[in-house]
């Protein structure tokens, strides 16, 4: 569901909402590429990980920040979706277009792809 919201310069921009695993799902195989950004850590994403993902841990994402492209739709994911919420709110204030996954990595595991582990 799209909402309108207010970037730090004060204008109304659209906001997307967040994507369920589903909606990522058909989104990685369309031709506009994404860039998936994972903010887990390295010892999470040894356990489970949704392949094509770039992993940048929310700790290091200030620092991190030029890496992520501008040109194109960020969606951000974690565990369960709370880590992920912080980094979307994050990398909209700096003028990136960022979604969130809603229930995370765990969610994936259930609705796409079982063979990510659930941990």
């Amino acid at each position: 569901m799209q909402q309108s919201r207010t970037n730090p310069g004060g204008e109304s921009v659209d906001d997307p909402g967040p994507v369920t695993p589903r909606e990522l799902a058909e989104l990685l195989g369309a031709e506009t590429p994404l860039y998936l950004l994972d903010v887990r850590e390295p010892a999470e994403d040894a356990v489970a990980r949704i392949e094509g993902s770039h992993l940048i841990p929310l700790r290091t994402l200030p620092t991190a920040i030029a890496d992520i492209p501008r040109d194109r739709e960020v969606v951000v994911y974690c565990h369960h979706g709370s880590r992920s919420a912080r980094a979307v709110d994050f990398l909209r204030a700096h003028g990136v277009s960022a979604r969130n996954l809603t229930g995370g990595i765990d969610r994936w595991s259930v609705e796409v792809d079982p063979s990510v582990r659930r941990y």
